[in-house]
């Protein structure tokens, strides 16, 4: 018998921590949170939340397969390695696609609403476009392991025919709150913000590519708690199945992005062009932008605000809250 606990792995990373603060606003607190903590500020992320209990990834998917839980009604599975440039494939085959696969056995054996994690890294340079259409995810070639490993599992629900049982969400290029964590992999938006509080200007990679100038390179910038939102809505709507873009459908350039933040602060752009590290340039996405079209299909209808309109969201967020996240 299933009961009414929601499960969210990677509930104390980024978009798992958004996902379970937005969950709490609608008054759910019967959650049980997933992660590996080890160092670092990630633990922060899950103050002030309400959960009923924490499990390390490697204790839950232990306690799951011998059934020393109660069945939950929905599983949010957001846990995994996001760092592009990790090399350790064997690594990311067992933590990013291996406990994928399990994970969403046992939903399935036990009919539970699975909600996963995919990404725009699976669409490689983009020439194959960026619809999200389950019959072309076989066209498409990531540029990087950690999108490969993504791709492998969207494709592993491909040839088992499991898109009408489960939903896979393709997130962009997410920024916001409760990122601080990643290191590297934190947004442009968090980075730009730190630079100019520290020396006034913000440093972006130059354009190796003759079809974009410095600071022209173009990504689909989501605000997380966009993000959140259309996540929820497939909680909401759980006979809507598929594979899903989560973006804005407007690709917005990295010079436009570092602008917003300049103006956010109130203070003049200043912007230096730097060389991008060779180990980049050969897996660098010069353009991305969600094809949304999927989405507002099946009934979604909030729409998504312009990118200077939630980072001034943001870095109001940061001139409040900045110190307690990097102390």
């Amino acid at each position: 018998m299933k009961s009414s606990t929601i499960v969210v792995t990677g509930g104390a990373g980024f978009i798992g921590a958004n996902l379970v603060d937005a969950l709490n606003q609608r008054g759910e607190d019967r959650i049980i949170i997933v992660d590996h903590l080890r160092d670092g500020v990630k633990w922060k992320n899950l103050v002030g939340l309400k959960f009923v209990d924490y499990f390390d990834r490697d204790d839950f998917l232990k306690l799951i397969e011998e059934n020393k839980i109660a069945i939950p009604s929905v599983i949010f599975h957001l846990g995994a390695c996001s760092d592009t440039t990790v090399k350790d494939l064997r690594y990311l085959y067992e933590n990013n696609y291996l406990y994928s696969v399990k994970i969403c056995e046992y939903a399935l054996r036990h009919e539970v609403t699975f909600i996963y994690a995919s990404s725009a890294a699976t669409y490689g340079d983009g020439s194959q476009g960026f619809k999200d259409d389950e019959l072309l995810l076989d066209k498409l070639k990531p540029l990087n392991p950690y999108g490969f490993f993504k791709h492998l599992f969207d494709l592993w629900l491909l040839r088992r025919d499991l898109f009408k049982k489960v939903v896979g969400l393709k997130y962009f290029n997410v920024f916001g709150d409760k990122e601080f964590h990643k290191g590297d992999m934190r947004s442009v938006a968090l980075k730009a913000y730190e630079q100019i509080k520290k020396t006034g200007k913000v440093r972006l990679f130059k354009s190796y590519n003759p079809n974009y100038e410095d600071g022209g390179q173009l990504r689909d910038f989501i605000y997380v708690k966009e993000a959140v939102e259309v996540t929820l809505f497939f909680m909401e709507h759980p006979h809507i199945k598929g594979i899903f873009n989560i973006g804005t459908g407007k690709a917005r350039s990295f010079k436009d992005l570092v602008t917003a933040v300049f103006n956010a602060l109130g203070l003049p752009p200043s912007i230096e062009y730097i060389e991008m590290p060779e180990n980049l340039q050969k897996q660098y996405q010069y353009f991305t932008q969600a094809d949304i079209s999927k989405l507002y299909q099946v009934g979604y209808n909030k729409g998504m605000r312009e990118l200077e309109e939630t980072i001034k969201d943001y870095v109001n967020f940061l001139e409040k809250h900045y110190s307690y996240f990097v102390a």
